[in-house]
C-alpha cells in the first residue's frame, strides 16, 4: 500500500492513523499542498482523481476520499470496523463528519492560518464549529467512544482535525468529553501524531 498525504491535512491524517493503529505496512509520500495541482508529481496526478489528498494505492488501484478509504480498509481488515449491528451508526458518523465537523473546524483553521477571511466569515465558521463540538461533546457523554463497542473508524474520522483545535483558536478544555476522548485515542497502541 502506498499513501499520498500531507501533514497539514486532517483527511490524510485519518487514513495514516488507521494504517498505524491497524498495524498495516505501507509507504507514505508527502504532497506539498502549496504547490499548484498541475505542478504536483505526475504519478500523484494520475492516482488522484480529484487532485486531492489522501490517495491510497492498493494493488495498483487508487482510492480517494478519506471516509471511503476508511470504509474500504475496515471492510478489508475487520479492524476498527465496529460490530455488524453498529454499521448504520458508523455510516451516520462518517456522513456527519463529512458535512459537519470535517467542514467547520478545518475551514475555520484555514481561514485563520492560511486564507485570511473577513470577520463575518470567521464568525460563521466559529459558530458552526462550536455547534459541532457541542454535538460531539454531548454524544461522548454517554460512552468513551462514539460506539459503545469501542474505537472505530467513526472515531478516527471525527477526531482527525480536532488534534489541531488550537490552530482554529478553539480550546479543547471547553469540551471535556471531547478532550477525554482525544486523550483515549492518543493512548491506543500504534498511535502517532
Amino acid at each position: 500500500m502506498h499513501l499520498f498525504g500531507s501533514t497539514d491535512s486532517g483527511h490524510s491524517f485519518k487514513v495514516k492513523s488507521y494504517l498505524q493503529l491497524a498495524g498495516i505496512a505501507h509507504t507514505y509520500e508527502w504532497i506539498d499542498l502549496r504547490t499548484p495541482r498541475s505542478s504536483r508529481p505526475a504519478h500523484f496526478q494520475t492516482a488522484s482523481r480529484f487532485g486531492e489528498v489522501p490517495v491510497l494505492v492498493v494493488g495498483g488501484r487508487a482510492l480517494c476520499q478519506s471516509n471511503a478509504i476508511l470504509l474500504y480498509l475496515a471492510g478489508m481488515t475487520g479492524k476498527f470496523a465496529g460490530p455488524s449491528e453498529g454499521q448504520p451508526n458508523v455510516s451516520e458518523w462518517l456522513c456527519w463528519e463529512a458535512n459537519r465537523i470535517g467542514f467547520s473546524v478545518p475551514n475555520l483553521r484555514v481561514a485563520i492560518r492560511w486564507d485570511k477571511q473577513p470577520p463575518d466569515v470567521l464568525r460563521f465558521l466559529r459558530k458552526r464549529a462550536v455547534a459541532d463540538l457541542d454535538t460531539l461533546n454531548a454524544s461522548l457523554g454517554a460512552s468513551e467512544y462514539l460506539l459503545p463497542s469501542g474505537p472505530s473508524i467513526a472515531d478516527i474520522s471525527c477526531s482527525a482535525y480536532l488534534h489541531w483545535l488550537d490552530q482554529a483558536n478553539v480550546s479543547v478544555s471547553e469540551y471535556p468529553n471531547v478532550e477525554r476522548w482525544l486523550r483515549s485515542l492518543r493512548h491506543l497502541p500504534g498511535w502517532q501524531h
